[in-house]
């Protein structure tokens, strides 16, 4: 979704193709179709130019150098945003281990986190206050930013697991729903032909 959103966002073309996950070497970087098209074993991947950029923000940051518009403009700012953005990229561990990203998958309530997860979230939302305190909303430096695309993932992760969230980071999250390059990408997403147990399985 990250490198997505950017190359939308930055009104930048490109040709999709969807790789379906699971199966065998699923969890290794050992699926066969996903090896063939990117030398990680990993998706996301851009072909351009006769080259393979296998790295999310390092797509983001392609597609930044084609659309300036992806970074605020003030050089202060400019700089936050880059600090956050990688910070989601780096950080975040015990989030990332917990809260695993299945657009399709709703939680009735929250479950009893182990105290990494939520030092991870009290870190989360403290990060999106200070930066939407700055810049007023209603995304993290005022315009949609590669920082909101690295974060988009993160709010979808807290609607699934019904995450206790504050009103100023509910409120961003919000916009981020409301996009219309999110929805589009959700829609893609739900419509594909895997049944919410074939997803579950995943997590077993």
């Amino acid at each position: 979704m990250r490198p997505w959103l950017a190359l939308k966002w930055g009104g930048i073309g490109f040709e999709e193709r969807i790789i379906p996950l699971g199966g065998e070497g699923y969890g290794q970087s050992q699926i066969q179709a996903v090896r063939e098209v990117s030398p990680s074993g990993r998706v996301p991947a851009l072909h351009v130019a006769g080259a393979v950029i296998h790295e999310s923000l390092a797509i983001c940051e392609w597609a930044a150098e084609q659309a300036p518009s992806l970074w605020p403009a003030e050089p202060v700012a400019r700089a936050e945003a880059r600090a956050i953005a990688c910070e989601m990229h780096a950080g975040f561990a015990a989030l990332r281990r917990d809260l695993s990203m299945n657009i399709r998958r709703r939680l009735a309530r929250a479950p009893d986190w182990p105290p990494d997860t939520r030092a991870d979230l009290t870190q989360l939302h403290a990060a999106w206050e200070r930066a939407l305190d700055r810049s007023g909303g209603p995304f993290l430096f005022g315009a949609r930013s590669i920082a909101d695309a690295m974060f988009a993932p993160v709010a979808t992760r807290l609607r699934t697991y019904a995450v206790e969230t504050p009103a100023r980071p509910a409120a961003y999250c919000s916009a981020i729903f409301a996009d219309a390059a999110f929805q589009e990408w959700e829609r893609a997403a739900e419509a594909e032909p895997w049944t919410i147990e074939q997803s579950e399985a995943l997590y077993l």
